[in-house]
């Protein structure tokens, strides 16, 4: 019982990040706002036009021919393949919505190879 009551907070405390985070990020047509969800197992990422509601770019590990796991490597995997998306919806800049998580890890390796390949964050 006392473990899920600590999950639990866990996660009220990051809805609050998120909040916070999602009232000063806005994405547009020219920037999109890149949002990252990570489960245990998968990540789910999105690039989305706030202005019109629509989504621009879209992946999701799990969908893919080569299960890519929820860890660094594969993080920085799916952030070369959701660059190479980027690229070909003609999107160079866009704005990072670390969606509440603390920004290491799994996340910031996400990051660190999108700027790798060429998105400016």
């Amino acid at each position: 019982m006392r473990r899920s009551k600590q999950l639990a907070k866990k996660n009220v405390r990051r809805i609050k990040r998120k909040r916070k985070i999602r009232g000063r990020i806005s994405g547009s047509a020219n920037q999109p706002r890149v949002t990252i969800y990570k489960s245990n197992r998968f990540l789910i990422v999105q690039a989305i036009d706030d202005a019109k509601g629509n989504t621009l770019a879209y992946l999701n590990t799990a969908h893919l021919e080569e299960k890519l796991p929820s860890n660094k490597e594969g993080a920085k995997k799916a952030a070369a393949l959701f660059a190479d998306k980027l690229k070909q919806a003609e999107i160079e800049k866009v704005s990072f919505d670390r969606n509440g998580y603390k920004y290491h890890g799994v996340v910031a390796a996400f990051a660190d190879t999108l700027r790798d390949n060429g998105i400016k964050l």
